[in-house]
């Protein structure tokens, strides 16, 4: 029998039927405040995807998907097909590194295009629906993956094990439980002793803000740390291995995720401990041969002069915000996917891995 799993939390979810709207957790907020945002708009949509209300690649998409429905509920009389193809533009730019936001609008707008050719029987009405059923199936699609993943990686888990992890890659990057911590989640469930040791992530202090709020409001035991700490940690002997996150996933198994998490993976790879990305196969971008081609957010500068308000550098200082790096598959140990764990990856097994799960390249 499979354990439940059981989070006191949502990341977000759609309420109503065709006229509905979309109800997040205002993740900005954490963790001080919880408070649920109604997004209702393809510009409100934008502006939670941009300023991290919503963020984590797989939840990414599930927003973006909502943000479709959004797009197409004022459509006029044959202006659906229209409306969704702006409404993708608009959303694709909001955020250029999460492959899973365009691999969503792609996906829905290509099921509309299929259905608009089917005929001239197929109301506004009709199309409508099925952007929002497919919004729902991306939804359903991502619980169903966390959960497969989340199985998959807690086998590499060991009673009494600590593991770290970077940034957030939790139930509030995703629909689910998570990418990086389903296997946590799922080990836990099953009674096994599991730690964490969570890398405060800075600028925007994902890790501190909302994985360890996260953790101990599922009764994971969590240590929060600056990310400076992780190699001395790792030095110590505490950690037994890594799961992090991705937000796009190149051809040849090079993981782009959360700034920081390149020297984690340096570290890791020094201190001889294994180096784990859970991700689902969505998050695969195979138009990229490497970790190269890429593109690399950059963030306000003042998300570092002026963090939370507060101005911590001198005026007129200069700055450089990536907002993610690039770890190369020889430094990745395996990444875990909803069809199992790809060890020592490269284009060839992760070429495989997408056929075994359906994926056209």
């Amino acid at each position: 029998m499979k354990p439940k799993i059981d989070l006191p939390f949502e990341t977000l979810s759609w309420i109503g039927g065709l006229d509905g709207h979309v109800q997040m957790l205002e993740q900005t907020l954490l963790p001080l405040q919880e408070v649920q945002l109604e997004v209702r708009t393809v510009p409100a949509m934008v502006d939670a995807i941009y300023r991290l209300a919503v963020r984590g690649a797989p939840a990414i998409g599930v927003a973006a998907g909502y943000g479709m429905a959004l797009g197409v509920q004022a459509a006029g009389p044959g202006e659906v097909l229209q409306a969704a193809r702006t409404t993708k533009a608009t959303l694709d730019a909001s955020r250029p590194t999460a492959v899973n936001l365009s691999w969503a609008t792609n996906r829905i707008l290509r099921h509309l295009e299929a259905l608009a050719e089917a005929g001239p029987g197929v109301t506004d009405h009709q199309l409508k629906q099925a952007v929002l059923d497919e919004a729902h199936a991306i939804y359903h699609g991502d619980q169903d993956t966390c959960r497969r993943m989340g199985e998959h990686g807690a086998a590499l888990i060991g009673d009494g094990h600590t593991v770290l992890t970077h940034c957030n890659a939790g139930a509030l990057a995703t629909a689910g439980m998570g990418t990086a911590l389903a296997p946590i989640y799922t080990a836990h469930a099953q009674g096994k002793r599991v730690a964490v040791f969570a890398d405060e992530t800075r600028p925007l202090l994902q890790g501190a803000r909302i994985t360890t709020w996260e953790l101990m409001k599922a009764g994971v035991e969590v240590r929060l740390i600056t990310d400076g700490m992780a190699a001395r940690v790792m030095g110590e002997g505490k950690i037994d291995a890594v799961f992090v996150g991705s937000d796009r996933i190149a051809r040849n198994g090079d993981v782009c995720n959360k700034i920081g998490t390149y020297g984690v993976a340096i570290s890791a790879h020094h201190h001889e401990v294994p180096f784990h990305v859970v991700a689902p196969l969505s998050t695969v971008d195979p138009a990229l041969e490497s970790g190269e081609q890429i593109p690399i957010e950059e963030r306000p500068a003042e998300e570092i002069t002026e963090g939370f308000g507060d101005r911590t550098a001198p005026p007129g200082a200069q700055v450089y915000a990536p907002a993610f790096d690039v770890t190369p598959a020889a430094l990745v140990t395996s990444i875990i996917t909803e069809v199992g764990v790809i060890e020592r990856p490269d284009t060839a097994k992760l070429e495989q891995a997408l056929r075994a799960g359906g994926v056209s390249f």
